[in-house]
């Protein structure tokens, strides 16, 4: 057998497991405990004043449908089954603490920003604060505050604390971990509103959208963690081959460190919280450059993380926020105690972190961002697929690195299609998404994060006019708001002549492509031959084995039948791209696993067997014997004829 016995495990590992043995045990003998501490709930939930009047079916099938939930197991099998109630158990009987964040008006009330007025336009540098960044909120140009421009002497002194930190959390257990991470949900989800108004006053989006791709996504990330991390990050054991067999091989998935991430602007909280998650899990320590554009959120962000750290007698330090410009994120990518460097954002500036961690053959990982298709085939029932066209081009206001940017319609219901979503989409409500400043917030689309992307958007869209697209509606910015406002756009008539075909939007615009003939090889051509970006797509027919046949021709890291943008709440799958979209992955195991070193291990499977070197080729080598005697080992391991094994035997024999 390839996998060695128990005693032949490291002792670390054999410990641990005795342990986690022991708390299975305690777990199952312990059964009625678990139910008591849930007592209130059940028993609310069921109506009853007793355990005693709950039939002992309906108590055994809610205990196993709440284990089931909590690890989201489709079919279960007796260990599924064990690690499910083993998890919920822990869940049960050690609860988390409620921690405390302190939060000025701004971040508690709609209308909390004292300044009424606004900007006329934001700068966020200001000459008359040289060492500040500028924070303001783009929907309405409130100024919102300051925060420090970090020079590389800050940025380095912040990696030095993370690092110092990191050597004690490396060697805590996943059961220390998970009540942090559990610590930090507990917060997100008694403070969803919070974290949503933070993130729209900081990004323009409006709560719904903040909600979505923010808190829930977090949420789940720390649930698929939680729940399947450790599986994740446990030893692997290898196949060692015949000639090995007296060995033991595994994978080790060991802490790099200190990770350095440079996180993009369109999602503020969650992309700061996603990378702190899977670091802290797997025993790093997280230093973050928050873009400039949305650096007044990041400090309220981090002390949520922080104080996580502190109430359970953790070493705070261990997550770090870098604020500033791009001194500070090329300090971040160039400091000595950073292990490895993730990066969010353009191609451009991807190549630039590659150069930079190249000085130092750091490794990176890099999402680049995305031109993704929506397919409609001629057989999609149109009212159905209209919602998620929405969705896809104008959720945060099309700033998302696996937004639509590109929709393929069907010839055959182009038409149709055209007709019944321009009605929706001139209907979106456009607008500030907090009431504030005389405005209700009740918005479908917000503003837009940057003021030089607004210009991009503006180029592409006039560059696709020029050359013969159709503008139905949209195409400029709002002349009736103040802040950084475009409004919801539809291109059709688009062609792989026009820039926007090719180039990453980023902003409120639907781009239609009309798939001559409704052929299924064109369709695949046009998606992947007029774009170098591949990072996510989706294909809609009445057919799964249709969609899922062209979704398997689409050159990109990911792809979804029927259905827009669920695989990001699916953590246990990778997200990442391919070509200008980068390499690497987020989530699953091998995101979790792509924040660790991977270390080939070798044990003797057998105490007191071991490698030895036949004499033939041992040094001084056996001019006559040495190389016939490797040869024998050569036909005896791998040539595949009986005679051809007995040959080799033969000169092992005659040369040993």
């Amino acid at each position: 057998s390839d996998h060695p016995p128990e005693e032949d495990i490291e002792r670390g590992y054999k410990a641990k497991k005795k342990a986690k043995a022991k708390r299975d045990e305690e777990t199952m003998s312990g059964c009625s405990a678990v139910v008591a501490s849930a007592g209130e709930i059940l028993l609310g939930a069921l109506g009853v004043e007793s355990f005693s009047d709950v039939p002992p079916a309906t108590l055994v099938l809610l205990v196993l449908s709440s284990a089931f939930i909590l690890r989201s197991v489709p079919l279960p099998s007796p260990s599924d089954l064990f690690g499910a109630v083993s998890l919920l158990s822990e869940y049960l009987l050690h609860p988390v603490p409620a921690i405390a964040v302190e939060c000025d008006p701004s971040i508690s009330e709609d209308d909390g920003v004292e300044d009424k007025v606004g900007a006329s336009k934001i700068d966020l540098a200001d000459e008359s604060q040289p060492g500040r960044v500028q924070c303001y909120d783009p929907s309405t140009l409130q100024r919102l505050g300051s925060v420090r421009a970090m020079t590389a002497r800050d940025v380095n002194e912040s990696c030095a604390r993370a690092s110092k930190a990191q050597a004690s959390w490396s060697a805590t257990t996943f059961a220390q971990r998970r009540l942090v991470l559990r610590t930090i949900q507990r917060y997100v989800v008694s403070n969803a509103e919070r974290i949503c108004r933070a993130s729209s006053r900081d990004s323009g989006k409006p709560k719904v959208d903040a909600l979505l791709g923010e808190v829930m996504t977090t949420c789940e990330k720390i649930r698929c963690i939680n729940s399947n991390g450790e599986g994740w990050l446990r030893p692997e054991f290898r196949p060692v081959g015949p000639m090995m067999m007296h060995k033991t091989a595994y994978v080790e998935y060991v802490p790099f460190g200190v990770l350095g991430v440079i996180a993009p602007w369109n999602y503020p909280f969650h992309n700061m919280l996603n990378h702190v998650i899977s670091g802290l899990f797997s025993g790093n320590a997280v230093v973050t450059k928050v873009s400039e554009h949305t650096s007044w959120s990041a400090d309220y962000f981090s002390r949520i993380c922080r104080e996580a750290l502190r109430v359970h007698g953790h070493d705070p330090e261990l997550v770090q926020v870098i604020t500033g410009f791009g001194e500070a994120g090329a300090a971040l990518v160039d400091c000595s105690h950073v292990d490895k460097v993730i990066f969010t954002g353009s191609p451009g500036v991807g190549r630039k972190v590659m150069e930079g961690a190249s000085k130092n053959l750091k490794p990176v990982i890099l999402e680049l961002g995305g031109k993704d298709p929506m397919v409609f085939c001629d057989d999609v029932k149109i009212k159905d697929v209209i919602p998620w066209a929405m969705r896809g081009c104008f959720q945060n206001s099309g700033q998302n690195c696996c937004g639509v940017e590109r929709l393929f319609v069907y010839e055959s219901i182009h038409d149709e299609f055209l007709d019944k979503i321009l009605p929706k989409v001139r209907a979106l409500r456009q607008g500030v998404p907090l009431a504030t400043c005389g405005n209700t917030g009740d918005v479908d689309c917000g503003s837009m994060i940057m003021e030089g992307q607004m210009d991009i958007v503006q180029e592409l869209i006039d560059d696709a006019v020029q050359k013969g697209a159709t503008l139905h509606c949209g195409g400029r910015r709002n002349p009736a708001l103040k802040g950084q406002f475009y409004e919801p756009t539809v291109l059709s008539g688009v062609t792989p002549s026009m820039r926007i075909s090719r180039e990453e939007v980023f902003g409120p615009v639907m781009c239609i492509v009309k798939v001559p003939d409704d052929d299924d090889d064109a369709c695949v051509a046009l998606v992947n031959d007029t774009c170098e970006f591949g990072l996510g797509s989706s294909v809609y027919s009445a057919r799964g084995d249709r969609s899922a046949k062209i979704g398997s021709r689409i050159r990109a890291g990911m792809f979804t039948s029927n259905d827009f943008g669920v695989n990001y709440l699916i953590q246990s799958l990778p997200f990442g791209g391919v070509k200008e979209s980068g390499f690497g992955r987020f989530a699953g195991p091998e995101g979790l696993r792509g924040c660790c070193l991977e270390r080939a291990v070798v044990k003797d499977r057998i105490p007191g067997v071991r490698t030895t070197i036949p004499s033939p080729i041992d040094y001084p080598i056996d001019i006559n014997k040495g190389l016939p005697f490797g040869i024998g080992l050569i036909k005896l391991f791998y040539d595949e004829s009986l005679w051809g094994k007995i040959m080799g035997i033969l000169g092992l024999i005659k040369n040993g």
